[in-house]
């Protein structure tokens, strides 16, 4: 629930830099802030492939480089893929619960905010997900509008859920030794295998010096031998992922359930050092076994030598989520509460592409996803890879706006030779002035399909003070505050 900000964030203290109010009583937290400005800077590119930044102790986490403020003048489109993943969250709450701060490139928003649920309503019918828009004053400036958009994903019962053949791949080199490691995968997955039934067949491939198959596809209703095969998992030897991989995804091929859920669970520290260890080639494979129609979760574990930025990618590669299990709370939530969530993809390759209107807006910037920017281009060709959403999941993004009429603060000197170009007048269907603030296009594919669907949703509505929001939007703001 949502007190669990106020169990780990709030270790690090209270903070001031921006004023957002949101009901304690509620939510069971109050936030402070951190609202950092990124306006002085720019990006000569949509997207920018930065290698990954080497921690203290081996950890390491793809670079992060924050949003600008754009002008829709020059920049009216921005276009990002979905994100579910909730890794960051966890991986923050175990540096600030230890005393110790986060790594800067640690810290993924968009991960923080949507690690919680919103009250966003369900889709109706066949569709996949449901889109709320909401805008407020912002907290953080007050000359300036925050915009919320919202996916609600359907959710299934787990009483209807189909038929389940998934592959256990786990890690089992000298690396996972560490109480946090192996022995918490073997309790995290025990947890998983209570949950699963007779419809369900589950495997089980371990990889060390090299891959082996510990278990053969079992009934789920054979817990016995299931979580013996669990149990006699050890740790030792080098780390050859890919010879694992290969048989996992073997694995998952070969008793492939046509309209079930064909998934591969990757339990480790992301410590590759045998086989392909290139994080290129890696991806390559993973993005290769991934047309098969099997799906990616990746679960990481332990600290010091935390490959963050290996699993995020792959998991983006496999069609996958990638979630970190700081202790057996976090199992739960994200093998048992989510079950369905964290193993049933109802929408694939989701992107969004925001249409901002320059004669309303000055300027936008999005709040997190930075490793997850698409170009324009992107965004309608149906071979470019992005998130995935599973059922019953929320997702939330945040923009920061500056409406047109606002000095938007420090920036380039005028320009000498050539005029300032001037807001165009845009008209609505009816003949009149437009008054949109900007459209959101979602570009979707069902799980088996390959042609992408469209929609799109206009907002014009300003909304009121931030106080008058609604939670959700609140809430979310004190996330990306933190």
């Amino acid at each position: 629930g949502r007190t669990e900000l106020g169990r780990s964030l709030a270790v690090a203290g209270k903070r001031q830099a921006a004023n957002v109010a949101v009901p304690e009583s509620q939510w069971g937290f109050a936030a402070g802030g951190r609202a950092e400005e990124a306006d002085d800077m720019a990006l000569g590119v949509r997207r920018r492939e930065m290698p990954p930044r080497p921690q203290p102790g081996r950890e390491t986490y793809a670079a992060i480089s924050e949003n600008p403020l754009r002008d829709p003048l020059t920049e009216p489109l921005s276009t990002f893929s979905v994100d579910v993943d909730t890794a960051s969250y966890a991986n923050v709450r175990r540096f600030l619960t230890s005393g110790r701060r986060p790594p800067r490139d640690a810290v993924r928003i968009e991960e923080l905010i949507n690690y919680f649920s919103y009250n966003d309503p369900a889709p109706t019918g066949d569709e996949p997900f449901a889109v709320s828009l909401e805008a407020a004053a912002s907290p953080w400036h007050a000359d300036r509008l925050v915009v919320r958009i919202g996916l609600k994903a359907r959710d299934i019962d787990r009483r209807e859920r189909p038929a389940g053949n998934l592959v256990f791949l786990v890690d089992v080199s000298g690396s996972m030794s560490a109480r946090n490691k192996l022995p918490l995968v073997k309790q995290s997955l025990k947890l998983l295998v209570n949950e699963l039934g007779s419809s369900d067949r589950i495997s089980l491939v371990t990889y060390a010096g090299q891959a082996a198959l510990r278990l053969p596809p079992t009934s789920g209703d054979e817990k016995a031998t299931i979580l013996a095969a669990i149990d006699g998992l050890a740790s030792g030897g080098s780390t050859h992922g890919s010879a694992g991989i290969e048989m996992a995804y073997a694995q998952a091929a070969e008793h492939f359930v046509e309209g079930g859920v064909n998934r591969v669970l990757l339990a480790t520290d992301g410590d590759l050092n045998v086989g392909i260890t290139s994080d290129a080639a890696l991806e390559a494979l993973i993005r290769e076994k991934a047309k098969g129609g099997v799906f990616l979760t990746v679960l990481g574990f332990g600290e010091g030598n935390l490959q963050d930025a290996k699993m995020e990618r792959i998991a983006d590669k496999g069609n996958g989520l990638y979630a970190y299990i700081d202790g057996l709370r976090e199992a739960r939530k994200v093998l048992v509460e989510q079950l369905t969530g964290s193993t049933i993809t109802v929408a694939k390759d989701v992107k969004l592409q925001v249409e901002f209107n320059p004669a309303t807006v000055a300027g936008y910037r999005l709040i997190g996803y930075e490793n997850r920017l698409l170009a324009a281009e992107d965004f309608r060709d149906d071979t470019k890879d992005a998130g995935e959403i599973g059922a019953g999941h929320s997702v939330t993004a945040l923009y920061e706006i500056v409406p047109r009429g606002v000095v938007p603060g420090r920036g380039a000197e005028p320009l000498k030779y050539q005029q300032q170009p001037e807001p165009p007048v845009v008209l609505s269907d009816d003949g009149e002035q437009s008054t949109d603030l900007l459209t959101v296009k979602i570009r979707w594919k069902q799980p088996a399909g390959s042609t992408s669907q469209l929609a799109e949703f206009p907002l014009a509505d300003r909304g009121e003070s931030f106080e008058a929001s609604s939670a959700d939007l609140r809430v979310a703001a004190a996330v990306a505050s933190f």
